[in-house]
C-alpha cells in the first residue's frame, strides 16, 4: 500500500539535564539508532500540549519535572526514506521543537515495557546527532541551530 502524499504534523523535545547533556533514547525496532522524544500532533491539540503528551508517553517524565526553556521559531521538516514511509507518516514530518530543562532525577525516566524505546542515556548534543539514524541528522543539526545558545 503506497504512503499518503503529505507530511505528518508533529513535535520534538530536547530535554537537557543539569550538566547540559540531552536525553537520548534508543529505538526498540532499530538497535543503535538514538533519537529524542517526538511524535504526532493529535486532532485539536496544540504543539506544546502534544510535546508534553509525547514526553510523558515515551519517557514517563511528568510535566512538573520539566521547565520549558524555548521553542524553535518555525517548524522543521524532514523527509523519510521510502522504506520508512506509511499511511500514518506520509512522506515525512513537519515538527515543532521545544527545549526543556529536566528538573527531576534519573529514576523519573521510565520507558515502559513495550514502548518505542529500549534504552536511554544522557549525551552531548553533537554525540546524539552522530548516533541518530542518518535521515534524521540534518534535522537534528537544524534543531541544534535553533537552540545553539543553550546546547
Amino acid at each position: 500500500m503506497p504512503p499518503a502524499v503529505f507530511f505528518r504534523a508533529g513535535v520534538g523535545a530536547v530535554i537537557r539535564d543539569r550538566r547540559g547533556r540531552v536525553l537520548a533514547c534508543e529505538r526498540a525496532n532499530i538497535p543503535g539508532a538514538w533519537q529524542m522524544p517526538q511524535g504526532g500532533i493529535e486532532h485539536g491539540e496544540t504543539p506544546l500540549a502534544a510535546a508534553w503528551r509525547e514526553i510523558r508517553e515515551e519517557t514517563g517524565i511528568r510535566k512538573r519535572r520539566l521547565k520549558l526553556v524555548q521553542s524553535c521559531p518555525e517548524p522543521l521538516a524532514y523527509e523519510l526514506p521510502p522504506r520508512f514511509r506509511s499511511r500514518k507518516t506520509g512522506l515525512g514530518q513537519v515538527q515543532y521543537w521545544f527545549l526543556f530543562d529536566f528538573r527531576g532525577e534519573d529514576g523519573d525516566i521510565d520507558l515502559g515495557e513495550d514502548g518505542e524505546f529500549r534504552a536511554w542515556r544522557w549525551m552531548r548534543f553533537d554525540a546524539l546527532v552522530e548516533a541518530a539514524i542518518p535521515f534524521r541528522r540534518a534535522l537534528y543539526r537544524r534543531v541544534g541551530g535553533c537552540f545553539r545558545d543553550h546546547l
